[in-house]
């Protein structure tokens, strides 16, 4: 029997550096911020690294694996809870995005309920769906609207911070 982790390799330090840059510039770009614990963001950058050799992509070592693109998107880094997450706990579900309260040490990252919903309620719309929706009143989120520069989010809540001029929230007005 062979060890599944001699099968598909380890990362080397520098690839879980090159992942981390590229995760930091992309959450900083975006009005996210990257957990100041080092030790924890490592582990996740290994995880990544090893579930993107696994199955192809940078799936969320913290959750489990269809182990089909199709059905793990939701949970491909960043994945679709981060948002929600992120402004319900302070902290996405493996605690690799934090708000700015957890980044200036004001309230700690802790374990936070799991937002993904069952495989069943996940699968979503296909394509055909679309031409039967209807009215846009029957949409399943509020839509939110920043008021400085436009951008449109459908979410139950505003983001904390607008990833395209970087607002904070009390800047989004709900738009439908």
């Amino acid at each position: 029997m062979t060890n599944a982790k001699a099968d598909i390799g380890l990362p080397s330090e520098s690839e879980k550096q090159a992942l981390y840059d590229r995760l930091s510039q992309d959450a900083l770009k975006a009005g996210y911020h990257i957990n100041p614990d080092k030790e924890l963001v490592w582990m996740l950058m290994n995880g990544l690294l090893i579930n993107e050799r696994r199955f192809g992509y940078l799936c969320c070592p913290c959750r489990l694996s269809a182990k089909d693109i199709d059905l793990d998107r939701d949970i491909i880094c960043p994945c679709d809870y981060r948002d929600a997450d992120v402004l319900n706990y302070d902290a996405c579900y493996c605690s690799l995005y934090v708000s700015s309260r957890v980044l200036s040490g004001e309230v700690t990252a802790h374990s936070i309920p799991e937002s993904r919903p069952p495989l069943e309620e996940r699968r979503g719309l296909k394509p055909s769906d679309l031409g039967q929706l209807g009215a846009l009143g029957t949409l399943a989120y509020p839509v939110w609207r920043c008021r400085v520069c436009g951008y449109l989010c459908a979410r139950d809540n505003a983001p904390e911070t607008c990833p395209i001029c970087k607002v904070k929230q009390d800047r989004f007005e709900r738009f439908l």
